[in-house]
């Protein structure tokens, strides 16, 4: 009775159970993989969130690397913003998906060196793509700003390309190593967020808050659901082999009750 399992039919969908079992397990670890890896950036970022502030140059200096370590670790600064040579960060949104820019003003410290500030969002309110926009004027004279430490951009982590040949004071990516190029100065690894003080009339818009945590929990879900996968298949083969037999037996039976019938009479 179990001849019809060497059917073309039956030997393809034995083969295509049989290679889906290991895919669905190691898809599932993948996802536990994942579920790790974001568990363990949330740890980070909560801690990041509940450490007390400490002043910027012990998290970071000329030439050095944010590491995921130190990403939002809220960090002080004590100097005045160079709105001479601010610029703008372009193709950036809002917490409403609205295209603008991001306002990047070099912050001298006391001792010389300059701090990357990302004071925030503002919109494309400049005649054409070219123009450079209207930017609300940071505080004046000496202050002391706050905000979530960054490490640079790149596009393998964020995907935006750094074009080249754009309109005078205007980037793709934050890079501390491209802006002390350009500024001629010592420039700290990375930037900041800023979170304080906060801006008069709410323009540009804070980045620097609390930063959202990565939804783990999917990903654990999902390798729960690929392993249940992995074990439904094989019953449901089972199954299906169950049915065969049932449908194979009873048409059995039915011909050996036809072809009884004639001797019967």
């Amino acid at each position: 009775m179990y001849r019809f399992l060497l059917s073309r039919q039956w030997v393809i969908l034995t083969l295509v159970a049989l290679l889906l079992i290991p895919t669905m397990i190691r898809l599932g670890i993948w996802q536990m993989h994942r579920y790790e890896e974001r568990t363990a950036r949330n740890n980070l970022v909560t801690q990041a969130l509940n450490a007390e502030p400490v002043p910027v140059e012990e998290m970071t200096s000329p030439g050095h690397t944010v590491t995921t370590h130190d990403r939002y670790r809220k960090v002080t600064a004590k100097g005045r913003f160079d709105t001479a040579a601010e610029e703008v960060v372009r193709r950036r949104t809002n917490s409403d998906d609205e295209v603008g820019y991001h306002v990047l003003t070099p912050f001298v410290l006391d001792d010389g060196k300059v701090l990357l500030v990302n004071r925030g969002w503002i919109p494309s309110n400049g005649p054409s793509q070219t123009a450079f926009p209207k930017i609300p004027a940071p505080p004046a004279g000496e202050i002391t700003v706050t905000g979530r430490l960054m490490p640079d951009e790149t596009t393998a982590a964020s995907g935006i390309k750094n074009l080249k040949g754009l309109p005078d004071r205007q980037v793709m990516l934050i890079n501390s190593e491209q802006e002390a190029r350009r500024l001629g100065k010592q420039v700290l690894g990375g930037y900041i967020a800023q979170i304080s003080p906060e801006p008069k009339g709410d323009t540009p818009e804070l980045i620097g808050g609390n930063p959202g945590s990565e939804d783990a929990a999917l990903n654990y879900a999902y390798a729960i659901q690929w392993w249940l996968f992995s074990v439904g298949v094989p019953i449901g083969w089972v199954i299906l082999v169950r049915r065969e037999l049932r449908d194979r037996r009873e048409k059995a039976e039915r011909e050996n009750a036809e072809e009884a019938e004639p001797a019967a009479v």
